[in-house]
């Protein structure tokens, strides 16, 4: 082989070697970046979910922040309607107490009251025209043991007092008729009773012969004469009902 084909072969060894290396060296760089840009887009998928991540956090945090803030504001609310409605009991308690107070102390005053009260009923059907006289002092007796009984509460002691005064004053307008025995020299004598309200009250003998009129003055029964027959007469037929209401004469004593 000559000199000449001998350098040529070693020329193209070298370029061939040359081009290796130069093909070795452009290629390293390649896959460096080709690495890189795998690992950047591998970092910042990484850092996307972070971020995702933190965002959902956030939206639940704001959320729950806002309900929180929302519950707040309920209960505050409804904490300042308590608060009111305390202050309204303490008010309703304070005056509660106030009128406990004052009670206890009524209590004290009325007691007493009521003793008086039935002290001067009682003094006034004494004096009072005597038409069930029996039982209008059985209700006074009544009453005081009533008011003597623990068991009643005094404004139950009080209602009977009032509802005694009540029956009495009924009685000033009422027109009735009854019948009973009225004692005249010694003898009782069967009659027939008939009184308007406390304007008059009269008796006469069932054979219709005799008339007694209740004279307030001298608390006694006083005998009328014939001309007041007729009118009595009328008077009972009209308080049992039997005869229609008219002008009757009868002798009136003046109120003392």
């Amino acid at each position: 082989m000559s000199v000449k084909i001998r350098k040529s072969l070693v020329a193209s060894a070298l370029f061939g070697a040359a081009a290796i290396a130069s093909s070795n060296v452009m290629a390293d760089p390649l896959n460096d970046i080709q690495k890189v840009g795998q690992q950047t887009q591998t970092a910042a998928k990484k850092s996307q979910d972070k971020i995702d991540g933190i965002y959902g956090q956030t939206i639940e945090m704001v959320a729950e922040y806002r309900g929180i803030v929302d519950e707040t504001e309920l209960l505050k609310v409804y904490n300042d309607h308590v608060a009111r409605l305390v202050a309204d009991q303490n008010a309703n308690i304070e005056s509660l107490e106030r009128q406990i107070a004052t009670v206890d102390k009524t209590k004290q005053d009325v007691v007493p009251l009521m003793y008086r009260m039935i002290d001067t009923l009682e003094q006034f059907i004494k004096a009072d025209v005597p038409f069930d006289t029996e039982k209008r002092l059985e209700r006074i007796e009544r009453l005081r043991e009533t008011l003597t009984n623990a068991k009643v509460t005094t404004s139950e002691k009080y209602r009977q007092v009032l509802e005694a005064y009540s029956i009495e004053t009924n009685y000033g307008s009422a027109m009735v008729a009854s019948q009973g025995s009225l004692e005249v020299g010694g003898k009782n004598i069967n009659v027939d009773f008939a009184r308007l309200g406390r304007i008059a009250y009269v008796a006469q003998s069932f054979d219709q012969k005799h008339a007694w009129v209740w004279n307030t003055s001298s608390k006694q029964w006083d005998q009328l004469g014939e001309e007041y027959l007729k009118p009595v007469k009328d008077m009972i037929r009209i308080a049992r009902g039997q005869a229609a209401p008219e002008l009757v004469k009868l002798p009136i004593f003046g109120a003392e």
